[in-house]
């Protein structure tokens, strides 16, 4: 079982940059790509930046697109969400997401991180 451990969230300013982290543990998993949901109460959760493992293709949602920066260590298989100019409306509950190689879904989901924004 792949274990995904976010860290990083916290509050933040209208404004303001946070940079949240993501760190798969346990046993040993090959991957494909990885993601960055967020969900707040009563909504569906969304996704918000994936990135490929062998070519770094990224992908972001349109709402985040020029605001926030996916990248990733290969060293340390960790996955990193930079997000620059934070809106209120940028508050979730921010989760990892592990695509394993040669699937189409997304196999495994951290606890998730919460970010606040305010105005």
């Amino acid at each position: 079982q792949v274990h995904l451990v976010e860290s990083g969230g916290g509050l933040a300013q209208a404004g303001d940059s946070l940079k949240i982290s993501c760190a798969p543990s346990g046993r040993s998993w090959p991957i494909q790509g990885m993601a960055w949901f967020r969900q707040i109460p009563g909504k569906d959760r969304e996704f918000v930046a994936s990135i490929k493992w062998n070519d770094d293709r990224t992908n972001y949602a349109d709402d985040v697109r020029g605001r926030f920066t996916i990248s990733k260590d290969n060293a340390r298989n960790m996955m990193f969400l930079q997000m620059n100019r934070l809106k209120p409306e940028d508050t979730a509950t921010y989760y990892c997401a592990l695509q394993g190689f040669g699937t189409v879904n997304y196999d495994f989901w951290g606890q998730g991180i919460q970010v606040t924004v305010s105005p």
